[in-house]
């Protein structure tokens, strides 16, 4: 009869979860291999060849910027509001999936920039499009991913302690979210563009736990 038990605790599981607002991989922690990867082309290939001033800091500071922005506005409802920030396509699929959430859940989508306690990117990729004959488009997509603790903000300017292991205290646990965002942007001569989200994802790793 344990197989019965199991089912009800995967039920229960499935009713905590909340909608997911895109349908891509949820990615937490960093990969060595692409780690590894993401320096040689950032190094090698985007700086030489894409953007001499490319700094891989300053666009991890500028993509929490992004995260607050864009979370704010899902969380109000605001969808309009990300155009030309998000991707049209993205932006349809987002939404869909807001009109899926309760008021609650999509407030739990806001995100202060502050609250970000670790970040980095997992994925950088560059892509090439030869489909026009007398160009060759060029771009550059990165995905970022970030660990957020609601309230940190707040700790800190109170001058409580944040423990390193904040991620895996019980205490915590129900404050944390990670958020899944990859940027993209065209990098062909003679185009000026900027960097614009593709893919936005939210999720709780309290929801996938075993009670």
């Amino acid at each position: 009869m344990r197989w019965n038990s199991t089912d009800e605790q995967s039920s229960r599981q499935r009713i905590r979860k909340r909608p997911m607002l895109m349908d891509f991989p949820q990615l937490v922690w960093p990969s060595v291999i692409k780690t590894i990867r993401n320096w040689i082309m950032v190094h090698f290939i985007i700086r030489p060849y894409f953007d001499r001033e490319f700094s891989l800091p300053e666009f991890i500071q500028g993509t929490k910027q992004a995260l607050q922005v864009v979370s704010s506005s899902l969380a109000g409802g605001e969808v309009k509001q990300l155009e030309g920030l998000v991707d049209r396509a993205a932006l349809a699929d987002l939404k869909q999936s807001l009109a899926k959430m309760s008021v609650a859940e999509r407030y739990d989508i806001q995100v202060e920039k502050e609250d970000v306690y670790f970040s980095f990117p997992y994925q950088v990729g560059v892509m090439f499009d030869e489909s026009d004959d007398d160009s060759q488009k060029r771009f550059v997509e990165i995905t970022m991913v970030f660990h957020v603790l609601r309230g940190l903000k707040g700790m800190i300017e109170r001058g409580e302690t944040v423990p390193l292991n904040v991620g895996v205290l019980p205490e915590f646990r129900d404050k944390i979210s990670i958020c899944n965002y990859r940027f993209i942007k065209e990098f062909t001569k003679g185009v000026d563009s900027d960097w614009t989200v593709n893919v936005v994802n939210h999720f709780k790793p309290s929801d996938y736990v075993e009670e």
